[in-house]
Protein backbone atom coordinates (compact mmCIF):
# COMPACT_ATOMS: atom_id res chain seq x y z
CA UNK A 1 0.00 0.00 0.00
CA UNK A 2 1.60 2.94 -1.47
CA UNK A 3 2.13 5.76 1.79
CA UNK A 4 -0.21 8.78 1.34
CA UNK A 5 0.80 12.44 1.17
CA UNK A 6 -1.02 14.96 2.91
CA UNK A 7 -1.64 18.69 1.80
CA UNK A 8 -0.09 21.21 4.46
CA UNK A 9 -2.89 23.80 4.95
CA UNK A 10 -1.02 25.40 7.92
CA UNK A 11 1.52 27.92 7.96
CA UNK A 12 3.76 27.40 10.30
CA UNK A 13 4.52 31.10 13.00
CA UNK A 14 7.58 33.08 13.12
CA UNK A 15 8.34 32.65 16.57
CA UNK A 16 11.76 35.27 16.93
CA UNK A 17 9.68 37.49 18.64
CA UNK A 18 9.69 34.50 21.55
CA UNK A 19 13.07 33.96 21.30
CA UNK A 20 14.63 36.12 24.63
CA UNK A 21 11.42 35.35 26.92
CA UNK A 22 11.83 35.66 30.82
CA UNK A 23 13.36 32.49 32.03
CA UNK A 24 16.58 32.81 30.74
CA UNK A 25 15.82 30.05 28.31
CA UNK A 26 15.55 30.98 24.51
CA UNK A 27 11.52 30.36 23.51
CA UNK A 28 10.59 29.81 27.03
CA UNK A 29 8.19 32.72 28.37
CA UNK A 30 6.76 32.22 32.41
CA UNK A 31 3.56 34.28 33.17
CA UNK A 32 3.59 34.44 37.10
CA UNK A 33 0.04 35.78 38.50
CA UNK A 34 2.34 36.18 42.07
CA UNK A 35 -0.90 34.34 43.45
CA UNK A 36 -0.61 30.89 45.71
CA UNK A 37 -1.37 27.95 42.50
CA UNK A 38 0.29 25.34 40.47
CA UNK A 39 3.07 25.90 37.65
CA UNK A 40 1.17 25.16 34.41
CA UNK A 41 2.92 24.58 31.33
CA UNK A 42 2.07 24.27 27.59
CA UNK A 43 5.22 23.21 24.90
CA UNK A 44 4.85 23.18 21.25
CA UNK A 45 6.87 21.77 18.84
CA UNK A 46 8.11 18.57 20.52
CA UNK A 47 8.63 17.55 17.18
CA UNK A 48 9.43 20.24 14.73
CA UNK A 49 7.31 18.89 11.95
CA UNK A 50 3.90 19.34 13.89
CA UNK A 51 3.30 22.87 14.12
CA UNK A 52 0.01 24.00 15.54
CA UNK A 53 1.45 23.55 19.32
CA UNK A 54 3.26 26.68 17.63
CA UNK A 55 0.20 27.99 16.34
CA UNK A 56 -1.65 27.66 19.73
CA UNK A 57 1.20 29.16 21.58
CA UNK A 58 1.02 31.83 19.21
CA UNK A 59 -2.48 32.20 19.83
CA UNK A 60 -2.13 32.53 23.15
CA UNK A 61 0.59 34.83 23.70
CA UNK A 62 -1.15 37.22 21.06
CA UNK A 63 -4.57 36.65 22.93
CA UNK A 64 -2.99 38.21 26.29
CA UNK A 65 -3.10 34.76 28.16
CA UNK A 66 -2.04 35.54 31.56
CA UNK A 67 -2.39 33.00 35.07
CA UNK A 68 -4.61 34.09 37.49
CA UNK A 69 -3.12 32.05 39.80
CA UNK A 70 0.07 30.04 40.35
CA UNK A 71 2.57 30.50 37.44
CA UNK A 72 2.05 29.81 33.32
CA UNK A 73 4.84 28.68 30.90
CA UNK A 74 4.93 28.24 27.25
CA UNK A 75 7.61 26.49 25.59
CA UNK A 76 8.67 26.14 21.95
CA UNK A 77 10.54 23.25 22.40
CA UNK A 78 12.71 21.59 19.68
CA UNK A 79 13.02 25.08 17.98
CA UNK A 80 16.04 24.06 16.25
CA UNK A 81 14.13 21.03 14.67
CA UNK A 82 11.30 23.73 13.92
CA UNK A 83 13.49 26.56 12.18
CA UNK A 84 14.14 24.69 9.55
CA UNK A 85 10.78 23.50 8.92
CA UNK A 86 9.48 23.61 4.91
CA UNK A 87 6.10 23.11 4.20
CA UNK A 88 7.72 21.76 0.57
CA UNK A 89 9.85 18.83 2.68
CA UNK A 90 7.33 18.87 5.99
CA UNK A 91 8.31 15.40 7.47
CA UNK A 92 11.89 16.38 7.17
CA UNK A 93 11.92 18.70 10.35
CA UNK A 94 10.83 16.02 12.65
CA UNK A 95 14.03 16.48 14.58
CA UNK A 96 17.74 17.25 14.37
CA UNK A 97 19.93 14.66 15.68
CA UNK A 98 17.28 12.27 17.36
CA UNK A 99 13.71 12.38 18.88
CA UNK A 100 13.87 14.41 21.93
CA UNK A 101 10.51 13.05 22.67
CA UNK A 102 12.54 9.35 23.79
CA UNK A 103 15.37 11.29 25.62
CA UNK A 104 13.81 11.07 29.36
CA UNK A 105 15.77 8.64 31.07
CA UNK A 106 18.28 10.01 33.85
CA UNK A 107 21.22 7.97 32.47
CA UNK A 108 20.68 9.98 29.04
CA UNK A 109 20.12 13.20 30.71
CA UNK A 110 23.11 13.12 33.20
CA UNK A 111 25.67 11.11 30.54
CA UNK A 112 28.16 12.19 28.36
CA UNK A 113 26.03 11.93 25.29
CA UNK A 114 25.60 14.64 23.16
CA UNK A 115 22.58 15.64 20.72
CA UNK A 116 20.68 18.79 19.59
CA UNK A 117 17.98 17.34 20.96
CA UNK A 118 20.09 16.01 24.59
CA UNK A 119 21.65 19.43 24.47
CA UNK A 120 17.52 21.58 24.54
CA UNK A 121 16.32 18.49 27.11
CA UNK A 122 19.13 19.53 29.66
CA UNK A 123 18.54 23.45 29.09
CA UNK A 124 14.69 22.59 29.73
CA UNK A 125 14.85 20.20 32.20
CA UNK A 126 15.02 22.23 35.71
CA UNK A 127 11.92 23.76 34.17
CA UNK A 128 10.17 20.29 33.96
CA UNK A 129 11.34 19.81 37.28
CA UNK A 130 9.32 22.63 38.76
CA UNK A 131 6.13 21.87 37.17
CA UNK A 132 2.93 20.59 38.46
CA UNK A 133 0.86 20.34 35.47
CA UNK A 134 2.62 19.95 31.64
CA UNK A 135 0.72 19.56 28.51
CA UNK A 136 2.46 18.52 25.39
CA UNK A 137 1.31 19.45 22.48
CA UNK A 138 1.50 16.65 18.81
CA UNK A 139 -0.29 16.13 16.04
CA UNK A 140 -0.08 12.61 14.00
CA UNK A 141 0.41 11.13 10.31
CA UNK A 142 -3.03 10.19 9.39
CA UNK A 143 -6.71 11.70 9.68
CA UNK A 144 -7.06 10.61 12.91
CA UNK A 145 -9.45 11.55 15.43
CA UNK A 146 -7.58 13.99 18.00
CA UNK A 147 -6.59 11.79 21.24
CA UNK A 148 -4.73 12.96 24.79
CA UNK A 149 -2.41 9.99 25.66
CA UNK A 150 -1.03 9.22 29.07
CA UNK A 151 1.50 6.90 30.97
CA UNK A 152 -1.94 5.53 32.91
CA UNK A 153 -1.43 6.72 36.76
CA UNK A 154 -4.68 7.10 38.08
CA UNK A 155 -3.96 10.49 38.78
CA UNK A 156 -3.17 11.15 34.98
CA UNK A 157 -6.61 9.50 34.11
CA UNK A 158 -8.24 11.60 36.30
CA UNK A 159 -7.14 14.88 35.47
CA UNK A 160 -7.44 14.33 32.02
CA UNK A 161 -11.78 13.03 32.50
CA UNK A 162 -11.28 16.44 34.43
CA UNK A 163 -10.14 18.51 31.24
CA UNK A 164 -12.64 15.98 29.47
CA UNK A 165 -11.00 16.76 25.71
CA UNK A 166 -10.35 15.85 22.97
CA UNK A 167 -12.64 12.83 23.37
CA UNK A 168 -10.20 9.74 24.05
CA UNK A 169 -8.36 9.22 26.80
CA UNK A 170 -5.61 6.46 26.08
CA UNK A 171 -3.11 4.87 28.96
CA UNK A 172 -0.27 3.03 27.96
CA UNK A 173 2.84 3.18 25.87
CA UNK A 174 2.63 0.56 23.82
CA UNK A 175 6.23 -0.44 23.94
CA UNK A 176 7.77 3.02 23.46
CA UNK A 177 11.37 2.86 22.90
CA UNK A 178 13.30 5.18 25.46
CA UNK A 179 11.09 7.74 28.06
CA UNK A 180 8.81 10.04 26.53
CA UNK A 181 8.73 13.44 28.33
CA UNK A 182 4.83 12.39 29.92
CA UNK A 183 7.15 9.64 31.70
CA UNK A 184 9.66 11.79 33.16
CA UNK A 185 10.83 10.71 36.80
CA UNK A 186 9.00 14.14 38.16
CA UNK A 187 5.38 13.27 36.58
CA UNK A 188 5.71 9.60 36.44
CA UNK A 189 5.85 9.06 40.50
CA UNK A 190 1.96 8.34 41.56
CA UNK A 191 2.62 8.96 45.31
CA UNK A 192 2.50 12.75 44.25
CA UNK A 193 0.37 15.35 41.78
CA UNK A 194 2.20 16.26 39.24
CA UNK A 195 0.81 15.46 35.85
CA UNK A 196 1.70 15.48 32.49
CA UNK A 197 -0.71 14.84 29.15
CA UNK A 198 0.51 14.40 25.22
CA UNK A 199 -2.41 15.16 23.03
CA UNK A 200 -2.54 14.34 18.92
CA UNK A 201 -4.31 16.94 17.60
CA UNK A 202 -5.14 15.08 14.33
CA UNK A 203 -3.19 15.16 11.10
CA UNK A 204 0.05 17.52 11.22
CA UNK A 205 -0.90 19.50 8.70
CA UNK A 206 -5.05 19.22 8.51
CA UNK A 207 -6.00 22.79 9.35
CA UNK A 208 -8.52 21.32 11.77
CA UNK A 209 -5.39 20.46 13.97
CA UNK A 210 -4.46 24.18 14.88
CA UNK A 211 -8.19 24.67 16.16
CA UNK A 212 -7.95 21.26 18.20
CA UNK A 213 -4.46 22.27 19.39
CA UNK A 214 -5.96 25.32 20.93
CA UNK A 215 -9.23 23.84 22.06
CA UNK A 216 -7.31 21.83 23.82
CA UNK A 217 -5.06 24.19 25.47
CA UNK A 218 -7.88 26.41 26.56
CA UNK A 219 -9.35 23.28 28.70
CA UNK A 220 -5.99 22.40 29.76
CA UNK A 221 -5.94 25.77 31.39
CA UNK A 222 -9.63 25.55 32.43
CA UNK A 223 -8.88 22.49 34.64
CA UNK A 224 -5.92 23.60 36.39
CA UNK A 225 -7.40 26.58 37.00
CA UNK A 226 -4.54 28.66 36.01
CA UNK A 227 -7.05 30.75 33.41
CA UNK A 228 -10.02 33.22 34.33
CA UNK A 229 -13.26 31.77 32.55
CA UNK A 230 -13.97 34.65 30.80
CA UNK A 231 -10.99 33.87 28.89
CA UNK A 232 -11.81 30.41 28.36
CA UNK A 233 -15.05 31.63 27.12
CA UNK A 234 -14.55 34.01 24.96
CA UNK A 235 -12.02 31.78 22.81
CA UNK A 236 -12.91 28.53 22.73
CA UNK A 237 -14.82 27.25 19.71
CA UNK A 238 -18.03 26.16 19.60
CA UNK A 239 -17.74 22.46 18.82
CA UNK A 240 -15.05 22.02 21.78
CA UNK A 241 -17.70 24.32 24.34
CA UNK A 242 -19.31 21.60 25.77
CA UNK A 243 -17.81 18.04 24.82
CA UNK A 244 -19.40 14.78 25.49
CA UNK A 245 -17.53 12.71 28.20
CA UNK A 246 -14.17 11.46 26.91
CA UNK A 247 -13.64 7.73 26.74
CA UNK A 248 -10.96 6.03 28.29
CA UNK A 249 -8.70 3.04 26.72
CA UNK A 250 -6.07 1.39 27.43
CA UNK A 251 -3.41 0.35 25.21
CA UNK A 252 -2.38 -3.36 25.95
CA UNK A 253 0.37 -3.97 23.50
CA UNK A 254 2.55 -2.31 20.70
CA UNK A 255 3.35 -4.28 17.18
CA UNK A 256 6.55 -3.83 15.32
CA UNK A 257 7.52 -4.32 11.87
CA UNK A 258 9.60 -7.34 12.01
CA UNK A 259 10.01 -6.94 7.72
CA UNK A 260 9.70 -5.14 4.80
CA UNK A 261 6.55 -6.99 4.08
CA UNK A 262 4.69 -5.07 6.53
CA UNK A 263 1.14 -4.85 5.52
CA UNK A 264 -2.19 -3.83 6.86
CA UNK A 265 -5.28 -5.42 6.21
CA UNK A 266 -7.56 -1.87 5.23
CA UNK A 267 -6.11 1.98 5.12
CA UNK A 268 -6.59 1.98 8.69
CA UNK A 269 -6.54 5.82 9.78
CA UNK A 270 -6.50 5.10 13.63
CA UNK A 271 -9.18 4.62 16.16
CA UNK A 272 -10.98 1.86 14.40
CA UNK A 273 -12.49 -0.62 16.89
CA UNK A 274 -12.29 -3.56 15.57
CA UNK A 275 -15.96 -5.79 16.98
CA UNK A 276 -14.78 -9.27 16.83
CA UNK A 277 -11.20 -10.91 18.56
CA UNK A 278 -9.35 -12.82 16.11
CA UNK A 279 -9.89 -10.62 12.91
CA UNK A 280 -7.09 -10.07 10.61
CA UNK A 281 -5.44 -6.66 10.82
CA UNK A 282 -2.24 -7.00 9.23
CA UNK A 283 -0.06 -9.60 7.80
CA UNK A 284 4.59 -9.13 8.43
CA UNK A 285 5.72 -11.64 5.83
CA UNK A 286 4.00 -15.06 6.46
CA UNK A 287 3.02 -13.83 10.00
CA UNK A 288 -0.72 -12.89 10.30
CA UNK A 289 -1.75 -10.47 12.60
CA UNK A 290 -5.46 -10.68 14.20
CA UNK A 291 -6.71 -8.54 17.30
CA UNK A 292 -6.37 -10.39 20.28
CA UNK A 293 -9.71 -9.08 21.95
CA UNK A 294 -13.35 -7.97 21.10
CA UNK A 295 -13.69 -4.70 20.38
CA UNK A 296 -10.09 -3.66 19.88
CA UNK A 297 -9.25 -0.05 18.83
CA UNK A 298 -6.20 0.59 16.39
CA UNK A 299 -4.05 3.58 17.92
CA UNK A 300 -1.80 5.70 15.83
CA UNK A 301 -1.36 3.05 12.87
CA UNK A 302 1.94 4.03 10.61
CA UNK A 303 2.17 3.40 7.03
CA UNK A 304 5.91 4.14 6.52
CA UNK A 305 7.47 0.93 4.84
CA UNK A 306 10.19 -1.13 6.48
CA UNK A 307 11.07 -3.38 9.01
CA UNK A 308 11.53 -2.57 13.28
CA UNK A 309 9.03 0.25 12.46
CA UNK A 310 6.19 0.80 15.26
CA UNK A 311 3.09 0.41 13.31
CA UNK A 312 0.27 -0.15 15.76
CA UNK A 313 -0.74 0.11 19.24
CA UNK A 314 -4.12 -2.26 20.27
CA UNK A 315 -6.22 -0.69 23.06
CA UNK A 316 -9.20 -1.98 25.36
CA UNK A 317 -11.93 -0.18 26.33
CA UNK A 318 -11.77 0.70 30.34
Amino acid sequence: MPTQTYPVELTAPNIEAYRKGNTGIDFVTTFDSALPGPHVMINAVTHGNEICGAIALDRLFKAGIAPVRGKLTLAFVNVAAFLSFDPADPDASRLVDEDFNRVWLEERLDSDEDSTELRRARALRPLFDSVDYLLDIHSLGTYSEALTICHGHQKEVDFARKMNYPGYIMAGSGHVVGRRLIEYTPFNDPANGKVALLVECGQHWAASSATIAFDTALHFLQATGAVDPAFFDAHISEAARNPAPAQVWDVVDGIWSKTEAFAFSDAYIGMEVIEKAGTVIATDGAEVIVTPHDDCLLMMPSHKSGANIRKLRLCKRR
